[in-house]
């Protein structure tokens, strides 16, 4: 029976501070019959000690002590320390001398309710219970903002270097520096693999909104029928697998960055209402006539030639005019000869830490063969190659052969053939086939984790899947 009645409490740690000992005797009595640990205390100057020893849920918070008997001023007083310790706290505010006025004031200042006492023993449980679920809320949030924080410093390591120092990546470095601190639009431009969201998380990191969210949008990989409900929301019921509410990347960027890579694979209808949303700073929720008003720092992406595309018809002015306020063009590899050793080295570095390699350095013949290639796939191309070679070498120095550099039929292995030595695109597949096996293996399938660390899109990567039959 006792087993029960415990069974049944709600857990939860409650305050209660008042001068009068009968009010607090009464107080614990009747709410240790629904909650779990009831606190009583009649010194309020105890407070500042007892939530630093403890956590509490709610505090039952007296607003007349014996120096001023019926202004409020020593409650609202000791409501200031409370949430000055702990800005979260959930303080229920009693009194005998309460009134409308007091009641707003006490709200206004921070209290979740107020109480009169006597009280009903109904009306306490119920605003006890309604203070419950608030600090649930609260602490839910709190938690939520903490895992989000997490997230996006786990994510922001994949990408905290951008290495180089040729003159071209001088530049782009440059340029970073001087637009991070504004929320101004930014188009970056390159081929695959030059490293785009790097660049784009590196202007976040370095913005006014670090703190917030960076939302990463593969514009290549959302269906023109999802485009609506992925970047703007839907409202439950909007359509047939719209099971709840749920806010678009647009909505859930706000306050951070929103990148969008791919924009120019977007059809002429869906860059319409993309530009109405960013010249708005407003969506709307597919089954919904409400407007949202969004807060954003927008950086797009692209591998494509927007200013053909505009020539062409296929990409709209108004629309480039308004994303590329700062435009970042990324170098390939290929006119980045001084950072081949250097991003390298830092591939070789992290691929013999992960995989418990005993390989320190890559040869000189190993890196002017490198340096001959013409990395059509680019650093991403150079991260891959110097993972399989890390995999798959057995000396602790890289050689070309760990690399497969082999001549073209017909070609000598000295002289004029040293110049045109290629990667075969053999042995380029069935590598690319064996990490995209293990990395789909290590994520139970999931593209999108597969996709992030490949460092491809996830239409690239069912592209891939598909080629390979995997």
């Amino acid at each position: 029976m006792s087993q029960s009645v415990k069974s049944s409490k709600i857990p939860g740690k409650i305050l209660v501070v008042d001068d009068n000992q009968d009010v607090l005797s009464a107080a614990r009595l009747f709410l240790k019959r629904h909650f779990t640990s009831i606190d009583i205390e009649k010194n309020p100057e105890a407070i500042p000690t007892l939530m630093n020893n403890e956590q509490y849920d709610v505090i039952l918070l007296d607003m007349n002590f014996t120096k001023d008997v019926s202004s409020g001023h020593e409650g609202f007083y000791w409501l200031d320390k409370i949430l000055a310790i702990d800005p979260s706290a959930v303080v229920v505010l009693i009194t005998a001398y309460g009134d409308v006025q007091t009641a707003v004031r006490a709200i206004k200042e921070g209290a979740s309710d107020f109480v009169l006492k006597p009280w009903e023993n109904e009306k306490l449980l119920a605003t006890m219970m309604s203070a419950m679920r608030l600090r649930q809320s609260r602490t839910e949030v709190a938690d939520l903002k903490d895992k989000q924080k997490q997230i996006n410093e786990d994510n922001d390591f994949k990408y905290v270097d951008i290495l180089g120092k040729s003159g071209p990546m001088q530049k782009v470095f440059e340029t970073i520096d001087r637009v991070a601190g504004t929320d101004a639009n930014v188009l970056i431009l390159g081929e695959n693999g030059t490293g785009k969201e790097l660049v784009a998380r590196a202007i976040h990191r370095k913005s006014k909104r670090h703190d917030g969210v960076f939302i990463s949008v593969d514009l290549g990989a959302i269906t023109e029928s999802l485009f609506e409900s992925e970047l703007f929301g839907h409202t439950k019921g909007a359509f047939t697998d719209a099971k709840e509410e749920r806010a678009g990347r647009f909505e859930v960027a706000s306050g951070g960055t929103l990148f969008l890579d791919e924009i120019g694979n977007l059809s002429l209808p869906l860059q319409a209402k993309l530009l109405s949303a960013i010249q708005s700073r407003q969506v709307t929720r597919v089954g919904s006539n409400k407007t949202r008003d969004v807060d954003i720092r927008l950086i797009c992406a692209t591998n494509m030639n927007l200013y053909d595309m505009v020539g062409q018809n296929s990409f709209r002015q108004d629309l480039l005019y308004r994303v590329n306020t700062i435009e970042i063009i990324l170098p390939p590899l290929r006119e980045r000869g001084e950072d081949l050793e250097l991003l390298a080295d830092h591939y070789l570095k992290h691929y013999a830490h992960k995989y418990s390699k005993e390989v320190h350095s890559v040869s000189a013949a190993a890196l002017k063969r490198m340096q001959k290639y013409n990395w059509p796939g680019n650093v991403r191309e150079l991260q891959h190659a110097v993972e399989r070679a890390v995999i798959m070498s057995q000396s602790n120095v890289l050689q070309p052969e760990d690399f497969f550099f082999n001549a073209r039929p017909g070609e000598q292995s000295g002289g004029q053939g040293e110049e045109n030595i290629q990667l075969e695109q053999y042995h380029l597949e069935e590598v690319e086939k064996i990490l995209i096996r293990k990395v789909m293996k290590k994520y139970n399938g999931n593209i999108t984790q597969a996709a992030t660390e490949l460092g491809l899109t996830r239409s690239s990567l069912y592209r891939r899947l598909e080629k390979y039959g995997l």
